[in-house]
């Protein structure tokens, strides 16, 4: 696949069933977390990263980078793995590990309701999650918040909307009792 690579970040498996980052290089990054990706690729954005590209230039980041609580490539939720893949997750956690360690930014969660689209996903975002504690970095959102605090997805936001403060540390626990139920 043919792109600039001055210009885009882009990692994934060889068969491109899997997808761990895509975003642009820049010096005021905003790192989004969604669910899982679809079909985007470098200077292909689906309409979801055009709504993450909107609203990073619009909140003052200069590049953003998208990455994926779980990394299969899926236009439909409902076609995610039913169990998860260890493989996938392990190689997704060390690509978000390098990021956090080479680019100074901050996270924006942006997976919405789809977190309970299936309970291994919960247990992935405690994985990253605990990735992020070492890091410098603090939690954005934008949007409203659903009933149960989920973060909103950025498919449907308003150019206008705003970054604010995402209180993941109470988030995190309001997961860990639905996964104990």
């Amino acid at each position: 696949m043919d792109y600039d690579k001055n210009k885009w970040i882009y990692k994934c498996d060889s068969r491109n069933e899997i997808r761990y980052v895509l975003g642009t290089r820049g010096e005021r990054t905003l790192l989004c977390f969604g669910i899982n990706p679809s079909t985007a690729k470098p200077e292909e954005l689906d309409d979801t990263l055009k709504s993450v590209e909107r609203l990073t230039i619009s909140n003052g980041y200069d590049s953003w980078i998208m990455m994926n609580v779980y990394a299969q490539r899926a236009t439909d939720p409902n076609n995610i793995h039913q169990n998860v893949d260890s493989e996938i997750h392990r190689i997704n956690l060390n690509h978000i590990k390098e990021i956090l360690t080479n680019t100074q930014t901050d996270i924006w969660a942006a997976w919405g309701t789809l977190i309970e689209k299936r309970p291994f996903l919960i247990e992935c975002l405690q994985d990253i999650y605990r990735l992020t504690q070492d890091s410098d970095c603090k939690w954005l959102t934008i949007g409203k918040e659903s009933k149960y605090g989920h973060p909103h997805h950025p498919l449907y936001l308003n150019s206008k909307e705003k970054v604010k403060l995402f209180d993941i540390v109470n988030y995190m626990k309001k997961l860990n009792k639905l996964v104990k139920k």
